[in-house]
């Protein structure tokens, strides 16, 4: 139930959220002589959905000492029973759009698994004894990468967003054209060697590369290295969910913020890829990668430079120079389910291909990502991109 900052969920609030979810938009609405396990628990684990009501405040969740995790089990365990009577009684009744939402609400629960291990790892790091959350051995290591290669991709009209039968959420929608101007992208995400040469060089030191307000953060918040990286007298290490491991050279930098990974590109004489440049390199090319099935919950070495870009998919979310923002003819869904998407685009940054803590299964494509560019606990990390 620790929250070691405003960003940061307790777990025990992942788990009545997700819960909550389901019953606050499957089955208060739609089962008529549902009752709720708790008159409270609509005002404690609602997170933004103004449309549903007032909620606590974010920053002081890890105050809520009742409900006791035991009682929340029990709250999902009562949700649960009654999610799946409903199915049952309704069998092939029930409509379309409840179908739709109550895959929503198991993809919502696929984004908070991932959240919850973000969130441990922070809680964990702030302890210095630097406990660990599982032990899985040492991170597999294909040795060094070598050179990234750059491949470039010619200039012309590209389709942008989703269609499909498959589920998506509404703001990879709708599926339009772009123009791209020719461009490359480099062959692999960068490494902690390269990062570190970045810093070498007086990188948090030199205000030449960073953006204005990624500078006064960085001052701020007094930057000198990735979260998670601290300087032993034996060397950089960096805290993972495994505890405290020597930082691997050839493994992907991850933890960077915006600020930090443009900060990066612009001193390499680069930048970061569009998502529109993202969404075509990507394409016909299988989602695979270190996914949170693997179990390794942290970013592997990839293997040298191949045929063309690779790591595309899980390992670290890349971060993209595009803002978050509507796709051409986007409309919200109408009431709170509304609020799930279109509220938060404003003054956020697109990541695009999972990372090592995202479900394999609720990765595709088009799958938009976004954070504030400040932020750093998520598992992003860069890959490079320049005009050709």
């Amino acid at each position: 139930m620790v929250q070691s900052m405003p960003d940061v969920s307790p777990t025990k609030w992942h788990m009545a959220h997700v819960t909550w979810f389901f019953e606050t938009f499957v089955l208060r609405p739609h089962l008529d002589e549902y009752q709720v396990k708790h008159p409270k628990y609509e005002f404690l684990f609602n997170s933004y959905y103004n449309a549903v009501g007032p909620q606590f405040s974010r920053p002081r969740r890890g105050l809520l000492t009742r409900p006791t995790v035991s009682d929340v089990r029990e709250y999902r365990r009562y949700v649960d029973d009654a999610v799946e009577r409903f199915l049952v009684d309704r069998g092939e009744e029930i409509a379309p759009e409840l179908t739709q939402l109550i895959e929503l609400g198991i993809q919502h629960e696929q984004q908070h698994q991932e959240l919850i291990l973000m969130d441990i790892k922070h809680v964990l790091s702030c302890n210095p004894l630097y406990p660990h959350y599982h032990e899985s051995g040492p991170i597999p290591d294909s040795g060094s990468p070598g050179e990234s290669v750059w491949t470039k991709f010619p200039e012309g009209l590209e389709m942008l967003g989703y269609s499909g039968d498959g589920f998506a959420y509404d703001n990879e929608m709708p599926e339009h054209r772009i123009f791209l101007e020719g461009f490359q992208v480099a062959s692999r995400p960068v490494t902690n060697a390269e990062f570190l040469e970045f810093i070498e060089d007086g990188g948090y030191r030199d205000p030449a590369p960073w953006l204005a307000d990624g500078w006064a953060v960085a001052r701020e918040q007094r930057w000198e290295a990735p979260l998670y990286w601290t300087r032993q007298q034996s060397g950089w290490h960096e805290f993972t969910l495994g505890g405290l491991k020597r930082l691997n050279p050839h493994a992907p930098v991850c933890h960077v913020s915006y600020y930090e990974a443009d900060a990066f590109a612009s001193w390499a004489g680069a930048r970061l890829p569009t998502e529109g440049e993202w969404e075509r390199v990507v394409r016909d090319r299988p989602v695979e990668g270190n996914f949170v099935e693997g179990g390794w919950l942290h970013p592997e070495p990839g293997p040298a430079a191949g045929d063309g870009p690779h790591q595309l998919y899980g390992d670290v979310w890349e971060w993209t120079c595009s803002p978050y923002v509507p796709y051409p003819g986007f409309k919200a869904p109408e009431g709170a389910v509304g609020e799930y998407n279109g509220k938060f685009m404003c003054n956020q940054q697109v990541l695009r291909g999972g990372s090592c803590v995202t479900p394999l299964s609720h990765i595709r494509p088009t799958y938009r990502n976004f954070f504030y560019p400040h932020c750093r606990w998520q598992f992003a990390g860069i890959r490079l991109a320049a005009n050709i």
